[in-house]
């Protein structure tokens, strides 16, 4: 039988860690030149799903995180993707915008104005909100104002996301102005020591035998370098633009890093029996991944930097809110697809795709077919058509839509398309419209979603991408560690949306309400 329920039962602070755009393959190539106290240690001492994938398309930043916490898919929780072109509104629409808000912070401007207004289903942030009768705290932080706004949730006491003029910002959803510690962390300025010091090498270039060589063609240009090579002169990108080109560097999270330390001091987080819970996702891997690709240099620089920045955060948890005091979690908002230039230069038949000249070979095919443009919007993978222009003409609609199926069904590029009605009635036998159908929504999504063949990518031809339901773009990491998480690893298939509702088990507290409540049975064994 189980007792009544008492505040001790839970852990003073849960910390949920997204690493964006993370492959789980990183915590195997690049093993070896870990310390033993990051990301090693959480694998070591807590438990490790080496096998745990999203289970929609499209694989994006922001449905990911919506999905980590809410415990579902875009389909239910309305995140579909980071910017989309709406049907139901007929005009674009970003994840987190809100006009309604005032923003918060020095030079924040229209990077202010954001709220969680847009995400349809409640996460576990929320309902350990309403589980604490809102005395247990929630505070989201990232570098994306979509990392920290999302996992936030509803009831959140703050989110805060940094902006380009270098400060950590807010809007008017979460208060009427910014506290006190904050304004007083971003007067320091401590950007600039980043920024002054420049981006060497953190180890000797012998360890980087996990990457290709400094300047590869595959990687992109940062802020307009020359050569894509170390050093790097942070100080002359800043001069040239804003303290946002601390984003595409490690310094991204080193600097939120020392800003969540903040956080957990300042707001008393896990400082008594009532269960915080401090979301943090780690952006600056996603953008070095974006432009300089998964094989770069780069890239190894910025995890082995990040492999510190944990270990050290973990030092601190330990000493602040005390060792099994607290509970983390760790995983990405998505993974990423090998630079597809590459692998045609290995004979693999693919390459990197302009998705602007997929939408205006569309518009082409419409014009010569039809006579008119029925084409509204390419992006996303989703065809939005002009329906009430298509019956004005006096066309059968489900005519011109197979038309359009038929001409997608012969680019080279695409594996399957599929239109509304076969989404909706997708089944579990078909496991990539399944994903597809997860990621749905027919009031935000276009009336044809295209699957591209593996190894395809709708990016420029150096750095990466992700989106597809391809294991490139699923599979990622999934550890936890701390309070009562018992040691281990499984290789079992098992899925992000299994992370809310097992914390919901954990805690004792209400599911999120769109989950369909599967937990990782592993972490109650």
């Amino acid at each position: 039988m189980i007792g009544t329920l008492h505040a001790q039962e839970r852990p003073k602070l849960v910390v949920g860690i997204v690493v964006d755009q993370m492959r789980m393959e990183y915590l195997y190539r690049f093993h070896n030149d870990f310390t033993e106290t990051g990301f090693k240690r959480l694998m070591r001492q807590g438990y490790t799903f080496h096998n745990a994938h999203f289970n929609y398309m499209p694989t994006y930043t922001a449905p990911g995180h919506a999905s980590v916490y809410t415990g579902t898919t875009p389909s239910v929780h309305g995140i579909v993707s980071n910017e989309w072109f709406s049907r139901s509104t007929g005009k674009e629409r970003y994840c987190t915008d809100d006009a309604s808000v005032t923003p918060l912070g020095e030079g924040a401007g229209k990077e202010g104005l954001m709220s969680p207004k847009n995400l349809k289903a409640t996460t576990i942030t929320d309902e350990l909100r309403m589980a604490t009768q809102f005395q247990g705290k929630v505070i989201g932080l990232s570098i994306k104002d979509r990392g920290a706004i999302l996992p936030a949730g509803h009831f959140a006491n703050w989110a805060f996301w940094y902006n380009k003029s270098g400060q950590f910002i807010s809007s008017s959803f979460y208060g009427a102005q910014l506290p006190n510690w904050v304004t007083a962390f971003n007067a320091q300025k401590g950007y600039m020591k980043y920024l002054n010091a420049g981006w060497k090498l953190y180890k000797a270039p012998e360890v980087y035998n996990e990457s290709d060589p400094d300047d590869s063609p595959y990687e992109g240009k940062l802020y307009g370098v020359e050569k894509p090579i170390f050093p790097y002169d942070l100080k002359a990108m800043y001069e040239k633009n804003d303290a946002g080109v601390l984003r595409a560097t490690p310094f991204g999270n080193d600097y939120l890093a020392e800003f969540a330390k903040k956080a957990i001091e300042n707001e008393n987080l896990g400082k008594d029996a009532i269960t915080d819970f401090l979301a943090v996702s780690f952006s600056s891997t996603d953008y070095v991944g974006h432009i300089m690709g998964a094989r770069s240099m780069e890239l190894q620089d910025t995890y082995l930097r990040l492999d510190q920045t944990i270990a050290d955060f973990l030092d601190f948890l330990d000493k602040t809110v005390g060792k099994n005091q607290y509970l983390v979690f760790l995983t990405a908002d998505h993974a990423c697809a090998e630079n597809a230039v590459f692998l045609r230069n290995k004979q693999y038949a693919v390459t990197n795709l302009d998705y602007k000249a997929i939408g205006a070979g569309l518009k082409a095919f419409s014009q010569a077919t039809f006579g008119e443009n029925f084409v509204l919007n390419y992006s996303n993978f989703n065809v939005y058509l002009d329906e009430v222009k298509i019956r004005e003409k006096g066309l059968d609609y489900a005519v011109v839509e197979t038309q359009f199926m038929n001409y997608l069904r012969l680019q080279p590029h695409v594996k399957a398309v599929f239109n509304q009605q076969d989404i909706q009635g997708a089944c579990e036998g078909d496991y990539y419209k399944m994903m597809i159908a997860r990621g749905y929504d027919p009031r935000e999504n276009g009336q044809i979603v295209v699957l591209d063949e593996p190894g395809f990518i709708e990016y420029g031809p150096t750095g990466t991408s992700h989106g597809t339901p391809y294991a490139y773009d699923t599979h990622v990491p999934l550890l936890f560690f701390g309070w009562k998480i018992p040691q281990g690893q499984s290789y079992e298939k098992r899925y992000i949306t299994q992370i809310a509702p097992t914390l919901s088990q954990k805690l004792q507290i209400t599911f999120p309400n769109g989950t369909s409540c599967e937990v990782l049975p592993e972490l109650f064994r």
